[in-house]
């Protein structure tokens, strides 16, 4: 057996368990006016406001933390931070508009921060949001290091939100390519490279960087072409392709099967893991991004002016797969299932 997610610390059925547990509880909510709509376990929530919806959204950045700290290089991971809330919520169909950003420190660290908030600058201007605020906690007792997390406000006019009610069998599944491994998987990335006894500082063959400066390539922005896609072509779905992998595909609708026939092909990086740590097929479509950090479900006669569109933003798209009537997730080449997220 080859390394997991789970013997490397995160059991992400565990976590589902916990996260319905605490949802559960969550049974009061506003009615009228700003009251929340039901889109299913979406990757953004929605608000009614009057003529259009407020969506929000938070995320972090997560232990890719530990690899800006090993290399003491903190200006790109403030671009992760809002990309992996804005890429959340373009799933909605909804424009990012502001961002709120949460520090936690174990001391003052004058420096450090200065050059995440270069990276949080950055992103926001990719995302074309305003920060408009944030928190910075001095809490020795809480965190070792340095934590980032952020949350994400944007809206979407009534009548034009996408929540996956209109994909039918049929449809065309693309796929976006990442810029690598994004924000996630992080803690079974590093475990791979310490069993392997390969320094965040080494350079593996093939490579003209560092393990570390691969693994903090940040997370690609799709909010802008995505945005303007959505105003030329008819899409009936989005996914951001983060943590659970293929298995993020479940939420885009019950009720038919998503089948990827022909994936994009995964940046080196995923590989060379996967051969240092004899990590199985099934575990790295369930854990990374594979090379497809972002997934369309269009009509099939809309998925080459969509794949045209996306050339044009220097995006690389291709038809991954097609939405077939079943269930689950399905990844023909590798012959793998997913049917939970």
């Amino acid at each position: 057996m080859g390394l997991t997610y789970a013997k490397s610390g995160v059991n992400i059925d565990e976590k589902s368990a916990a996260i319905a547990a605490l949802v559960k509880e969550l049974r009061f909510t506003r009615k009228g006016f700003g009251a929340p709509v039901d889109i299913g376990g979406h990757f953004t929530g929605l608000i009614d406001f009057g003529q259009n919806y407020l969506s929000m959204c938070t995320d972090g950045v997560g232990t890719k933390l530990l690899v800006a700290e090993a290399l003491d290089k903190w200006d790109t991971v403030g671009i992760d931070c809002i990309a992996m809330n804005a890429n959340d919520m373009i799933c909605v169909g909804a424009e990012p508009l502001a961002f709120v950003d949460y520090i936690a420190v174990d001391k003052p660290r004058p420096k450090t921060v200065e050059a995440v908030g270069r990276g949080l600058s950055r992103g926001a201007e990719l995302a074309n949001l305003s920060i408009i605020g944030g928190e910075t906690a001095v809490v020795p007792e809480m965190v070792r290091g340095l934590d980032l997390s952020g949350t994400c406000l944007g809206f979407v006019k009534k009548g034009n939100q996408i929540v996956g009610s209109a994909i039918r069998p049929g449809d065309a599944v693309i796929g976006i390519e990442s810029s690598g491994i994004h924000s996630n998987g992080l803690t079974l990335a590093r475990r791979v490279f310490r069993d392997a006894r390969i320094n965040l500082l080494d350079n593996l063959p093939g490579f003209d960087h560092s393990v570390g400066e691969e693994l903090l390539r940040p997370t690609h922005m799709y909010v802008r072409p995505i945005l303007e896609l959505l105003k030329r072509t008819d899409i009936h779905g989005l996914a951001n392709i983060t943590g659970g992998g293929l298995r993020n595909l479940l939420r885009l609708k019950p009720g038919v099967q998503v089948r990827i026939e022909r994936p994009m092909a995964p940046q080196a990086i995923f590989p060379a893991m996967q051969k240092l740590g004899k990590i199985s097929n099934k575990e790295m479509y369930q854990i990374f991004n594979m090379g497809m950090g972002f997934t369309l479900v269009a009509p099939k006669d809309s998925a080459e002016p969509a794949i045209e569109m996306l050339a044009r933003h220097g995006l690389r798209a291709q038809v991954v797969g097609r939405i077939t009537r079943g269930t689950g997730v399905v990844q023909a080449k590798h012959k793998l299932c997913y049917d939970r997220y």
